[in-house]
């Protein structure tokens, strides 16, 4: 004998669990990318407006990759192609691919 449905059943029956879908390394999935520190626009994107280096779990970038990158960053840092920090980017001006909706201040 079936059993009779409750209220509740029809409640639990919403969307259900939230699943990430998986971050796919962009360099592992496009062999023809190569991680250079001459390349600024492709390293930009792994930097924080900060100017810090973002976090493999939230730019999907496989562990091999993330220490080339970071190795990279820092080499460009070196060489003066990446800000070190925040100020950095504050006092060349430089957005580094990402366009803040927040209007800039001149003192």
């Amino acid at each position: 004998m079936p059993r009779p449905q409750r209220k509740t059943d029809s409640k639990r029956r919403g969307r259900g669990r939230y699943f990430p879908r998986k971050k796919v390394c962009q360099f592992c999935a496009d062999k023809s990318l190569n991680i250079d520190y001459k390349n600024v626009p492709l390293l930009s994107r792994y930097i924080s407006d900060r100017g810090r280096i973002e976090p493999k779990r939230k730019t999907g970038v496989c562990p091999k990759h993330q220490r080339t990158l970071s190795a990279a960053l820092k080499r460009a840092r070196y060489v003066a192609l990446l800000p070190y920090t925040a100020e950095h980017i504050r006092l060349s001006g430089a957005t580094f691919g990402r366009e803040h909706s927040r209007p800039r201040f001149q003192r």
